[in-house]
């Protein structure tokens, strides 16, 4: 039996533990913003009243809001409200970690609507709200751990443009400078990370997990521990477990008091009874945060479900990345119910769906008593950015950091699409000013797209069918009119038979009439079953609309709507050419200057349009009064392609209706 240790030891111990359990601030600032009087609350602080608290206070407004007939001390019930920039100055007589805790709530006010106010708050060096609005009915508790690294602290209210700022109370607190380790584990990548200390920091999430709700009153630092159950991802596989908070023994060195309190570590969620489906899942707790932010995790443990040393092992993950395993609280404490705690740096490029995951499962390769896992407490801290923003990437300087190389290629593309959106807008505004002729009867988009300007018509071709060009450039001058089919149907009594003048391998012509029967036209309707498709269709609206003679007919108008291919021409009532050269001895013959002009003249315009240029239109009338053109319009240019073209030669005279021939001669011929 050994001897009993000596009482000035056991003194000793009974200091150490005492010190470790009571902090005393050496800079203690709570505001009670806009009330006339201090208030004390239940948890033994007090705040200063508005006028205690004016020395710290620099702004030229004095604007305040209340709620009448409190009877209970609060903090929520007066607010000072900004319109401009305003700001306290503290003295810092200990520089190192501190509290910062705003409290926020939207009283009414005949002028202000603070549910509405947007506006800004920094320190010197870190912003801790930027465009923050309080629109809620609940009362918001901003919580923030900062390095107060000189002996002047500004905490500054900046409201948006035509808004306000407000505050209800504020704490500014010495902080224990061994709370937050400068060196932690990394999960994402593993290893080692210095400079935590360094980080402003933002309490996201303080869990009393398997607990009760633990208040400043309790907590050796004023904090305020939610129970974690909202956050329990399976409440049913999970069983609370406690302890009278006397069985706690905190360690030499490591987790004290102040790290959590008592009553956090006497409390846990451990796995639910073995009998249990499935006994090897994990725990799970899953948390909203913003993405764009690295985070400090810190998790709480005690084994206070173990009968015995070595019985408990389990893992841990942080986001499904195994931040520990095979944790055996027993040998790192060297007894039970002993607290311990661990961090962990969740890197912003290892959060997914803008969640913090944090599991605890039983480890597979160890055998022990009875596969388990718990959690005793689980803070999430948001760190700061390079920016020294707890939130956006403005400096407190008011200046806008880089963005991550994600948010620039998505704000490329962005824009991209914007100049992409821009330009077509502007191509179809342009289009609909300059739509053509019976748009809104057609609604073809081929016609639509027509050209706005050119000086030459070109048509690139396709070999397959369709209702469209592949490309065009040209004017609409050149290509004629559109007719929609609707127009033509009623031209030629809907295809009527009886208007048929002439048939050819492409399909038929028909006598049309329009503007009441004043003008008549030939219309060539293309054969959907004929060999000859877009390609002829656009060679001769081509060739057409850049050869202009007096003694060729002229090409009017076109139709391509409802996969229609049809060309629209001048009717000649006198018949073709071919008749008066050729045909029934009833027509005069044609003398040879008649001839010679007939056929002389238009060969120099297709030798003007083969060269580029265009021929110029004129009177249709001939020498003798008489028309030289072509009722029948396929027929003329089949005739004229096959008396002045032969074979072998270099030119096309492929045209929609006529003969595909090379010729070597010159046209004129």
């Amino acid at each position: 039996m050994g001897r009993p240790p000596p009482i000035p030891l056991l003194l000793l111990l009974l200091l150490i533990l005492t010190n470790a359990a009571a902090f005393t601030p050496a800079d203690n600032y709570l505001i009670n913003c806009g009330s006339p009087d201090s208030t004390p609350l239940d948890d033994g602080r007090a705040f200063k009243s508005d006028p205690q608290s004016s020395p710290y206070l620099s702004t030229d407004e004095d604007i305040l809001a209340s709620l009448p007939n409190i009877s209970s001390p609060s903090l929520y019930a007066t607010a000072r409200i900004f319109h401009h920039l305003s700001m306290y100055r503290f003295l810092i007589s200990n520089p190192g970690l501190h509290w910062i805790r705003l409290h926020f709530y939207p009283l009414p006010h005949p002028t202000y609507n603070l549910t509405s106010a947007t506006f800004t708050v920094t320190t010197d060096d870190t912003v801790l709200l930027h465009g923050f609005s309080a629109a809620t009915s609940k009362t918001i508790i901003k919580e923030y751990l900062i390095n107060a690294t000189s002996d002047k602290l500004t905490l500054k209210f900046s409201p948006m443009k035509n808004s306000a700022a407000f505050i209800n109370a504020i704490e500014l607190v010495s902080a224990p400078d061994d709370l937050i380790p400068d060196t932690t584990a990394s999960v994402s990548p593993a290893g080692e990370l210095s400079g935590v200390s360094k980080h402003s920091l933002e309490v996201s999430y303080r869990l009393n997990v398997g607990g009760p709700l633990v208040t400043p009153k309790n907590d050796t630092l004023s904090r305020t521990w939610l129970p974690s159950d909202a956050y329990l991802a399976l409440p049913e596989g999970a069983r609370n477990v406690s302890v009278p908070t006397d069985m706690i023994t905190y360690p030499m060195g490591g987790a004290t008091p102040l790290t959590a309190p008592y009553s956090v570590y006497a409390t846990a969620d451990q796995m639910a009874d073995s009998s249990t489906a499935d006994p090897n899942f994990n725990l799970t707790w899953k948390m909203s945060v913003d993405p764009s932010f690295s985070y400090l995790i810190r998790l709480h443990f005690c084994d206070i479900v173990s009968k015995g040393l070595n019985e408990l092992y389990f893992n841990v993950y942080i986001n499904g990345i195994t931040g520990a395993a095979n944790l055996d609280l027993s040998a790192l404490t060297s007894g039970l119910a002993i607290p311990y705690y661990k961090d962990f740096v969740l890197n912003a490029s290892a959060i997914t769906n803008g969640s913090v995951v944090v599991q605890v499962g039983p480890t597979s390769n160890v055998i022990s008593a009875l596969p388990n896992a718990i959690l005793n407490g689980l803070e999430v801290m948001k760190m700061s950015n390079s920016a020294g923003s707890l939130d956006g990437l403005f400096s407190a300087d008011g200046k806008k950091h880089g963005q991550s190389s994600v948010m620039r290629v998505a704000a490329g593309v962005g824009l991209a699409l914007g100049a992409v959106a821009s330009l077509l807008l502007l191509f179809a505004s342009l289009r609909w000013c300059r739509k053509p002729r019976g748009y809104e009867k057609q609604k073809t988009f081929s016609s639509w797209l027509l050209p706005l300007n050119s000086s030459q018509c070109s048509f690139m071709s396709s070999k397959s069918k369709s209702t469209t060009f592949s490309t065009i450039s040209g004017g609409l001058n050149q290509l004629g009119r559109f007719f929609s089919l609707n127009e033509l149907k009623e031209a030629t009594k809907n295809f009527d038979e009886k208007s048929v003048v002439g048939v050819g391998g492409f399909g038929k012509v028909y006598l049309g009439e329009i503007d009441g029967g004043a003008t008549k036209l030939a219309i060539k309707r293309g054969n959907p079953s004929s060999a000859q498709g877009i390609n002829e269709f656009q060679t001769e609206i081509q060739l057409l609309s850049k050869l202009r003679h007096r003694h060729l007919v002229s090409l009017i108008g076109y139709c391509d709507e409802q996969s229609e291919m049809i060309l629209v021409y001048e009717y000649m009532s006198n018949g073709p050419l071919r008749d008066h050269l050729y045909g029934p001895a009833a027509l005069p013959p044609l003398t040879w200057r008649q001839r010679l002009e007939g056929g002389a003249g238009p060969g120099a315009a297709a030798r003007a349009g083969e060269s580029g240029g265009v021929g110029e239109a004129a009177a249709r009338e001939g020498g003798d009064g008489e028309d030289r053109g072509s009722g029948d319009c396929g027929d003329d240019w089949e005739g004229l392609a096959d008396q002045v073209c032969g074979d072998g030669g270099e030119v096309s005279c492929g045209v929609w209706g006529g003969p595909a021939v090379d010729g070597g001669c010159a046209v004129e011929y």
